[in-house]
């Protein structure tokens, strides 16, 4: 039996963990993230498909994509957070289970970071944890494919 699928995607400036801010978003790299996730998720039963963009409409086609082929979905969406319009209808079209992450507490952080224009189409948020965020939301998300 093929496994299912899970969609990672990781938006602007992640591809610069590890080296950007890490007293704010830790020093692992996103290639150490991605190898810790795809370890994680064969535990779990889980195939995944790890992305990442600095471009808005890369990544609505990777949730349309996320939609269409895979089980689930995890975006972290960077800075597109507080702005993606664009991000939002996108998630919310798709009917797959969804998770919002972020490694580090927005709600902690700028005033303009503490809103999330992306949460409201997620079945769920976990933020403040770091790396770590990652697995614990791939955990999350095989309990929601498996009641889907």
């Amino acid at each position: 039996m093929a496994k299912k699928t899970a969609y990672v995607l990781n938006g602007p400036n992640l591809n610069l963990l590890g080296t950007r801010e890490p007293e704010i978003y830790g020093g692992d790299s996103l290639a150490d993230i991605e190898k810790a996730t795809r370890e994680k998720a064969a535990g779990l039963g889980l195939a995944v498909e790890f992305r990442q963009s600095n471009t808005e409409g890369t990544l609505v086609d990777w949730v349309q994509e996320a939609g269409a082929k895979g089980a689930g979905l995890i975006i972290n969406p960077g800075g597109y957070t507080h702005t993606s319009v664009a991000l939002l209808d996108a998630l919310s079209a798709i009917g797959v289970p969804k998770i919002e992450l972020h490694l580090s507490n927005i709600h902690a952080r700028e005033e303009f970071r503490r809103r999330s224009v992306t949460a409201p189409a997620a079945d769920g948020l976990i933020m403040g944890l770091g790396a770590a965020g990652y697995g614990l939301a791939l955990e999350a998300l095989a309990g929601l494919i498996s009641r889907a």
